[in-house]
């Protein structure tokens, strides 16, 4: 009887080879201090892109992935690429990474827009693909180079943010590896986490690409990033809680149950108020912002590898993941680690 679950099988990341560090902002900046910012966000250095395209990031972590799992390209049935930040309108990027990866040309590869819940979604499409018996092994990779669109003068997301790529090889499995989702959507929020301007509602032009500096002295135009964190930590405390109450509910399982929490890395501030508004231990949440910052739809994957190579995760414990932000959106789902 042909095998039904899905597990992964393996995670590679690749970063860029640029490091912003706290220092370099507070010298740009000439206000706050390293550890003032270090406080605020739990972040001391994230790389940024010079120049790379997210085809560029997408592609190195897949060829990583390849290389460190020994799975040969042309056995990947399928590539899901997550990304906010495509190389181009059309063509799907997935497309190029699909060439620049040799995958065979019977594989699928598709784009899907999504961001801090964008590593959960893809694990329940390449799940679905699975189940579907469309696929036995999916790619999927999450890419973003959102510190292109962020101002210089934006202190309140400059310092947060960092670029990367993760690529994840899910497989069929014996056993479910990868468990049940809990997705959800709000998108009355999308004004409170939005780049405004640069597509067709609102192409860009010299009214847009005019900067305007507010009473905290953060400087941004309509085709930048914009970042309401009050409120996007407000949605964060009232819409989490309740989704991974009910999976945990779904699998039937306690906290006590649960080996390690890996929330999408957003930032220190709201990871601990999550924390606390769960009642979760503090040695049970894992965070690896301090060096990377938050990679979008990579901070998880990127989270649980760096956790497996610390041995902080080990084969055979469920793990509990949470992604949640841009659109609003989040998700989660219970991992059995391989």
């Amino acid at each position: 009887m042909r095998k039904t679950g899905a597990a992964i099988a393996h995670i590679s990341y690749h970063l860029p080879d640029k490091v912003l560090d706290n220092e370099a902002l507070v010298r740009e900046f000439g206000v706050w201090s390293e550890e003032k910012i270090y406080l605020k966000t739990g972040v001391r250095e994230r790389r940024v892109v010079d120049g790379e395209l997210v085809s560029d990031l997408a592609a190195a972590a897949g060829k990583k992935l390849l290389a460190e799992s020994g799975v040969p390209p042309e056995s990947i049935d399928f590539l899901l690429l997550c990304t906010e930040f495509p190389d181009y309108f059309l063509p799907a990027t997935a497309c190029v990474v699909h060439a620049r990866l040799g995958l065979r040309s019977s594989a699928g590869a598709l784009d899907f827009n999504l961001g801090c819940s964008g590593f959960v979604y893809g694990l329940s499409l390449a799940k679905g693909l699975i189940a579907a018996d469309l696929a036995d092994r999916v790619l999927l990779i999450t890419a973003d180079t959102i510190t292109r669109s962020i101002n210089p003068g934006d202190k309140s997301t400059r310092t947060i943010f960092g670029d990367g790529a993760a690529a994840t090889l899910v497989v069929r499995s014996e056993t479910d590896g990868i468990g049940q989702f809990v997705l959800g959507t709000d998108g009355s929020g999308k004004d409170n986490l939005i780049i405004p301007a640069g597509a067709w509602a609102s192409p860009r032009s010299a009214e847009t690409a005019e900067t305007r500096t507010n009473r905290w002295g953060n400087t941004r135009s309509a085709e930048n990033i914009y970042m309401n964190g009050p409120e996007v930590l407000k949605f964060t405390l009232e819409a989490v809680p309740p989704a991974i109450n009910e999976i945990m509910s779904r699998h039937g399982l306690v906290m006590d149950d649960i080996a390690l929490v890996v929330f999408h890395q957003a930032t220190r501030l709201i990871l601990d108020n999550l924390r606390e508004e769960m009642g979760i231990p503090e040695d049970k949440v894992y965070k690896n912002m301090e060096k990377k910052g938050n990679t979008v739809s990579s901070t998880i994957p990127i989270a649980l590898r760096d956790a497996a190579d610390e041995g902080v995760l080990r084969p055979g414990d469920k793990v509990l993941i949470a992604g949640f932000g841009v659109g609003y959106s989040w998700g989660c789902t219970i991992l059995e680690w391989q």
